[in-house]
């Protein structure tokens, strides 16, 4: 009989496997649909420790499904958490070679870096903003490893929240602007998406600050030092060759990418 934590480790290696084949596999919910999100947890912890084996260091976190526009573009209904590794994060004009990834897709969003510990299930968006040493303009570069984008809660919650890089900008002081009332503009050679930070859980640290609450079921939490991904401010854009994709912020900045 197979067991939970074997059932994780195989479902763990396949996903680990397939981002480096570069062979999606079917859906993990389709397959085993009695698997529930502390499953999914388990299996994208394992995920996490095969990269740190590797030699991966953990960099920070990523809070994904805060906005409207992503819960519906993947039918998705509840926020949910990956990591970031260091090899995952990336510097202001980063070229890509999409030959690394499945089906990439990029979303703009604001990246906090931590000065402080934060953690604890009753932290706010105030606390958040207390322990904020910069936020910092981000795309995410999005790829999943289930075929066909075919995800659920349960599959992109055990693909590490569907993450595949992060590209960040330069920082600036939290208290720059008021980060709800701030706008975006991502634009390539094909889209433009225009959005605004109350579109993250109405603001961008109420949404750092449900995925410290979330961490807190889990006996953890976010530490100084710490790259947060807080969540998209607009739909995702597919990424296609020989473009470039850059998010304006105003007085947030920006960032840019190239493929």
């Amino acid at each position: 009989m197979t067991t939970a934590l074997s059932l994780h480790r195989e479902l763990a290696w396949e996903l680990w496997t397939a981002a480096r084949t570069l062979q999606a596999v079917p859906p993990v919910s389709t397959r085993h649909p009695d698997l529930d999100l502390a499953d999914a947890y388990a299996i994208q912890s394992e995920v996490r420790e095969m990269d740190l084996a590797s030699g991966a260091v953990l960099a920070g976190l990523k809070i994904g499904a805060t906005s409207e526009a992503i819960q519906s573009m993947f039918g998705i209904d509840h926020p949910d958490f990956g990591y970031l590794t260091d090899r995952m994060v990336l510097a202001d004009g980063a070229d890509l070679d999409l030959s690394r990834f499945i089906a990439p897709k990029v979303e703009g969003e604001i990246a906090f870096r931590f000065a402080e510990d934060v953690a604890g299930p009753d932290v706010t968006a105030h606390d958040v903003l207390a322990a904020t040493a910069e936020v910092l303009p981000a795309l995410e570069v999005l790829d999943s490893r289930i075929q066909d984008w075919r995800i659920g809660l349960v599959d992109t919650v055990a693909d590490n929240a569907s993450s595949a890089l992060a590209v960040v900008g330069a920082g600036v002081p939290p208290g720059t602007t008021d980060l709800a009332a701030a706008r975006m503009q991502l634009r390539s050679r094909h889209v433009v998406q225009e959005g605004r930070g109350s579109a993250v859980l109405g603001h961008p640290a109420e949404s750092v600050a449900c995925l410290v609450r979330i961490l807190s079921g889990f006996g953890t939490g976010i530490k100084a030092g710490q790259l947060v991904l807080s969540g998209s401010w607009a739909a995702a854009v597919d990424l296609v060759p020989g473009d470039t994709v850059r998010a304006s912020f105003g007085p947030l900045g920006s960032v840019s990418l190239t493929t």
